[in-house]
Formats: structure tokens, sequence, C-alpha cells
């Protein structure tokens, strides 16, 4: 069985968000097209306190998109976004939310942002997201959404290596490609054997 995981298709990575990603809105259309296709339908959602420790504000005098180091390895802090229950943490309002069979949240620990559908970014703490798809009996998944270089890209690794079937729809993701992360992030899922499409 197949499953689609549409990963944080939401108003804050889209044009106007507090931490979009160019086109994050072309892809919507084409994604709801696809859903029928598969056995489940996943979606993930960024949904972080206001006082997440990945965001620059809660940092004295650090810098958007400056390298900081946690206690689970190296943290970009961001923007401000997808706040729990603001408009930015909604999803994009034409994304077939009704067709999902699982909506997964992530991101919600003040302490550790997470990038992947599988695990919090200590790479340790799982977000259940595997589980589900094991009772499911869902063995091979298709990725796409938001940002390519970071939670696509870590989703699919992570998934990997829990031995799923992974292939990324590249034309139907976005990247935020900060310091050549896209193509860094490309070769990371082709090494751990993720086909990009």
């Amino acid at each position: 069985m197949r499953g689609l995981i549409v990963i944080d298709v939401q108003n804050d990575f889209c044009p106007g968000g507090a931490l979009a990603v160019a086109g994050g809105d072309e892809i919507v259309a084409p994604i709801n097209g696809m859903m029928d296709e598969f056995e489940a339908v996943i979606l993930t959602q960024d949904w972080h306190p206001a006082t997440h420790s990945s965001f620059a504000s809660q940092h004295e005098g650090a810098a958007p998109f400056s390298l900081i180091d946690m206690p689970y390895g190296p943290q970009v802090l961001w923007p401000d976004h997808c706040i729990q229950g603001s408009p930015g943490a909604e999803f994009h309002k034409d994304l077939l939310v009704d067709r999902a069979d699982l909506i997964i949240r992530k991101g919600f620990r003040p302490e550790v942002d997470s990038y992947s559908a599988f695990f919090e970014n200590d790479h340790t703490t799982p977000t259940g997201l595997e589980g589900y798809l094991r009772t499911r009996g869902i063995s091979s998944l298709v990725m796409v959404g938001l940002a390519t270089d970071f939670c696509v890209n870590f989703s699919a690794v992570d998934a990997s290596k829990l031995g799923f079937e992974v292939s990324v729809r590249t034309d139907l993701c976005r990247a935020i490609d900060m310091d050549g992360s896209l193509a860094e992030a490309e070769g990371n899922m082709r090494q751990t054997g993720v086909r990009l499409l």
C-alpha cells in the first residue's frame, strides 16, 4: 500500500507568510489532484508554541537564519512561524485537508525543533507516524510539500532509514535553498536511497 505524505503546506510557508518559500502555493492544486491515487494521505503541520527555542526572538541578539548549538546539535534560528492556533499555522486554504487520514503535528515541544515527520531533531523522539504507517500496512511513501531542503529532506531520509520505500516528487516541493542547502539535501536523500522524481 502507498501513502502520500504532504509536508507543511501551511500559510507561513507560502507567499506572504512569516517564513515564505518562493512558489509554495503553486504546488497545492497538483497535490490535491494526486490524493486519490493513494491508499492513505497524511498531512504534517508545524505547530510551535510562541516561545519555541528555535525562534531567533527567543535568543537575545540572535539574527534569524543564524546557527546555534543546541543539546541535540546545530539549530537554525528561524523567524517566528507556525505558532499554534495562529492563521500562519493553518493549512493553505485550497489544500484538501478533509481528504487526510491523519494529521501529524510536529515542533510542539518548546525545547526541540522537529523537521522530520518521523522524529524530533534529537533524532530519537518519535512522532508516532512510523507506527501508524506500519499498522496500516503502508510500505511505500511519496513525499511532497515544503520545504525540500529541510522538512521534506529530513522526513524522506528518516523514512528511508526506517525501511520504507521513499520517493520525493521534486516538482511538487519548493526549497528555501539557504547557502546551498538544496543541493546538500538532494545529495543526502539520494545517498540514503530516496528516489527523486
